[in-house]
């Protein structure tokens, strides 16, 4: 069966760009060694924060395209839901992980927001 993944992901300055493809380990390693001119070769987003997998690619593209068109602050609640240390998960594709699975707790919380602004989202006092 044929898998699609639609991906986001995030420069250090906390640009963020979302994608769709049938490779995603492939596809995030050419991100990362920047063989394609292009949004995420200019703005570096490099860092895998958040995928999510469909069997149908026509679901995958519609997924991709109401994503992108969110506002700022619904794709960092997205991010945040699974992965709230916005942890490079490309380290846990290569084993074809899901999102669900346990993340590395790599503290990196996303640029312009503090541990006191995540906490606030994951509903911690």
């Amino acid at each position: 069966m044929k898998m699609y993944w639609v991906y986001i992901l995030a420069s250090a300055s906390g640009v963020l760009y979302i994608g769709v493809t049938n490779d995603l380990a492939q596809r995030v390693a050419q991100h990362k060694a920047k063989l394609t001119p292009g949004f995420t070769a200019k703005y570096n987003c490099d860092r895998l924060v958040w995928y999510e997998t469909f069997s149908n690619v026509n679901e995958a593209i519609a997924a991709e395209k109401r994503i992108k068109g969110w506002r700022r602050s619904k794709k960092v609640a997205l991010i945040v839901t699974k992965n709230p240390t916005w942890s490079d998960l490309s380290i846990v594709i290569g084993e074809v992980a899901s999102i669900d699975s346990e993340i590395p707790q790599v503290a990196k919380a996303p640029i312009g927001m503090t541990g006191r602004d995540v906490s606030a989202m994951q509903g911690a006092h």
